[in-house]
């Protein structure tokens, strides 16, 4: 009785209950949501990956299967799913291509994380395992990269014509493929040789023709007509151009007035004060032997008046207004001269020189074509062509694209295989360096190591093969030794990707693998959501 008395009561310690359902109802969630926005756009990777028809509320319609487009254009309202979104975004600006995989990555890391977490797993240390498989996946990719150098046109092709033949224009990719290599090249500096600003390449999208009918412009290319009022010039040979950003016109008092007048003398000597006004401007501009005027758009008043513009022809002086603002940069840096902001600032050597300044009908339109630029700076301009705009903004997204594996080559100058090579290989070294390792981080990065198998299996998957078979099979070969076999979905069936041309930069993938494991790491670390006003 006595021991019984003398019995230490228990500790409150021991009996705490800690209620983590909410939690982990709100890791469930955001992982749900984060996956249901994987899976939507699952479909559209690889080269024979769907394509998604977008219809916003104000009856535009977008046909595409760029990742970055289609997750990009969702309206979505949960925390988690807006992450994938930025996460595409992400990928698009690092590397330009591989926005689909990147998702589909994060939504089959989020998967097996799921599994992790309701084995008994604690979030951090997946989160830890998925950091460190992210730096070794990196390790393993490099040591399958292959150097190469930017004189090896035909591998930039190569590279290039892989981004395109996933697109909507994919049968165009031979034609595509050359013509953003040499627009990409042109504009590389020798002085900087591992930048690449994809702004120095200007695409003009006209429609008629096909895209077929793409062409690349040594020069420039205006989307509008020269001014035909009072029979101006629109050819013009050994062109003196100015870049204008003054107006020819009466000039206007800044604040809101009106002037009355009470007779015809006093109309006369405004009208007459008028004319010799932008007949002085007129004499100027031709004094400096200028014989092609560009005219930055004016919102304060007009940047040309019927008088202003019947003055110029009469002078012999070919004109193209409203050039957009934005527009002046790149086309002072074309054509090598200085914009001019001001008449008494019009000297001969503000002017840019070019062979031949021209009016040329692009299917139903008309375009201004300068040719023949003197001392032409490191710019490219791209005129694509459709048969509708759904094709041109297509094919205008699948040249940034392409632009953009070069770019990223440009910048680290490695190519990997393609067809879901590198995946399967990363997946069996990290499986395989998952048994070194002991304790929940062996098991989580085995579990992490099975999730990238998702880019093969979905290749496979979309190319209407039987995946499990042909992944196995891939498994097989990697087993073997033969790191380049991938998925060739033409003859469907495993060969050697190299040799079929299937290749893509190095980082593409080193990018899609850090940015995807970050994000995944994210989420995992959310345990509450909290609103405020």
């Amino acid at each position: 009785m006595a021991a019984a008395v003398a019995a230490p009561a228990p500790s409150r310690k021991t009996e705490t209950y800690t209620d983590t359902k909410r939690r982990d109802d709100v890791r469930g969630a955001n992982i749900a949501a984060a996956r249901a926005v994987a899976d939507a756009v699952r479909t559209s990777l690889g080269p024979r990956g769907m394509d998604k028809m977008i219809c916003s509320g104000d009856q535009e319609v977008i046909i595409t299967n760029d990742g970055a487009t289609i997750v990009s254009r969702m309206s979505l309202i949960q925390p988690a799913a807006r992450m994938l979104a930025e996460l595409s975004r992400s990928q698009d600006a690092a590397a330009g291509d591989g926005t689909t995989t990147v998702v589909v990555l994060a939504g089959s890391l989020l998967r097996r994380a799921q599994s992790l977490l309701s084995a008994g797993a604690h979030p951090t240390a997946a989160a830890d395992a998925l950091h460190r498989l992210a730096t070794r996946a990196i390790e393993i990719l490099h040591a399958m990269a292959i150097p190469i150098e930017l004189s090896d046109r035909e591998s930039l092709v190569k590279s290039a014509s892989t981004a395109l033949n996933s697109k909507v224009v994919s049968q165009y990719s031979t034609l595509l493929s050359p013509l953003a290599v040499d627009a990409a090249l042109s504009v590389v500096d020798p002085a900087h040789p591992d930048l690449l600003d994809l702004r120095d390449i200007r695409i003009v999208k006209k429609l008629g023709g096909t895209v077929d009918d793409t062409e690349l412009v040594r020069g420039l290319i205006f989307d509008k007509k020269a001014s035909h009022a009072a029979g101006g010039p629109t050819r013009v040979e050994n062109a003196k151009i100015a870049v204008i950003q003054f107006q020819i016109s009466p000039p206007k008092t800044d604040i809101e007035q009106s002037v009355i007048v009470s007779d015809y003398a006093q109309m006369d000597r405004i009208l007459r004060e008028e004319r010799n006004y932008i007949l002085g401007m007129v004499k100027k501009i031709k004094a400096a032997g200028c014989n092609v005027l560009l005219i930055q758009k004016s919102i304060l008043r007009d940047a040309v008046t019927e008088l202003s513009l019947h003055y110029l022809a009469k002078a012999k002086i070919m004109v193209v207004k409203d050039v957009e603002r934005d527009e002046i940069e790149f086309i002072t840096k074309t054509l090598n001269c200085l914009p001019i902001a001001n008449i008494e600032h019009f000297r001969t050597d503000k002017l840019g020189y070019a062979d031949l300044v021209e009016e040329v009908s692009v299917g139903e339109g008309k375009v201004v074509k300068i040719t023949g630029i003197r001392d032409m700076g490191r710019t490219a301009t791209v005129l694509v062509r459709g048969s509708n705009q759904l094709v041109i903004d297509e094919a205008e997204r699948s040249l940034h694209d392409a632009l953009c594996v070069i770019r990223c080559l440009v910048n680290k100058r490695f190519l990997i295989a393609g067809g879901g090579a590198p995946e399967i290989e990363m997946s069996m070294q990290l499986a395989a360096w998952s048994k070194e390792l002991q304790g929940m981080e062996s098991y989580c990065i085995k579990e992490f190591a099975d999730a990238l198998e998702v880019i093969p299996y979905t290749l496979a998957e979309n190319a209407g093969l039987n995946p499990i078979s042909i992944v196995t099979e891939l498994r097989n070969r990697h087993a073997r030794g033969e790191k380049n076999a991938g998925i060739n979905v033409r003859k469907g069936q495993i060969t050697n990707i190299l040799e079929e041309n299937v290749v893509q930069p190095l980082l593409v993938s080193t990018s899609a693998i850090t940015l995807a494991c970050e994000c995944v790491r994210m989420i995992l670390k959310i345990d509450d959501i909290v609103t405020v006003r």
